[in-house]
Parts: C-alpha cells; structure tokens; sequence
C-alpha cells in the first residue's frame, strides 16, 4: 500500500515532470494506491477551475479513502514530535509529521517530493515508496 503525498499528486496534475510523479505514473492501476482525508483536502483546494477541480476528484475516488487522524495518531505524532525535539530536530509542518505517523503506524509507504519528509525516513523510519 502506498500514500502518495499532495506534493506528488499536484506535480502529476499540473504535468510537473519529476522522479516521483513519473513513478506515479507508471503504478497507476498496479500498485494498491491510498488517498488520505489530509491528503485530499491538500490537493483539491488548489484548483482553480471547477472542470480541473472535478477531473482530480473523480481520479482520487477510484482510490480507496481513510481518515489520516483520529487520538491514536494524535498521541503518537506527539510522542514523534517530543522524540525529534530531544534529539534537537524541531518539524516545521505538524501536518507532515502527521501524514509520517499515519504512515508508520500503518505500515504504509509514502511517496513524496516534499523534503520535510527526509528527516522523518532518518529517524522515524518512514518508508520512502520511491527507491531512488
């Protein structure tokens, strides 16, 4: 299972040609592909036109759907972020903490471009779907 993160979904909706929206691309319709609730709001609330806006939703609803945050992950992000803290790395987005702690606790790859992301494969072992 893998979550792409909005970082990857709005280069491959604006035709952004990168690594990560290339890999997307090829797993379309082969790799078992999840759309998070965080994730949704985050692309969707880009577009400009109604027609572009439609065309995306009706793509990421052919994915399944699960909601990113409930208390289980909320105490765990905060144990994340209080364990970074200690070790003197401060997040600068709790929503991509978030979006890691989903992730690990569910044992799900994230394929991301957003570099925030990094520090959390380091030390939090967040799995990277994109094999560089």
């Amino acid at each position: 299972m893998i979550l792409v993160d909005s970082s990857v979904w709005i280069d491959f909706f604006n035709g952004v040609i990168t690594p990560e929206s290339d890999y997307l691309d090829s797993i379309l319709g082969k790799e078992n592909i999840l759309v998070g609730d965080i994730i949704l709001v985050e692309v969707l609330q880009g577009f400009k036109s109604e027609n572009n806006f439609n065309t995306a939703r009706k793509l990421l609803d052919e994915f399944p759907y699960r909601n990113m945050l409930g208390t289980d992950i909320a105490l765990q992000c905060a144990k994340y972020y209080r364990h970074l803290c200690k070790k003197g790395i401060t997040t600068r987005k709790t929503i991509d903490l978030i979006i890691a702690t989903f992730c690990i606790e569910n044992n799900i790859q994230l394929l991301f471009t957003d570099k925030d992301f990094d520090l959390l494969v380091k030390h939090l072992h967040l799995r990277n779907a994109y094999r560089k």
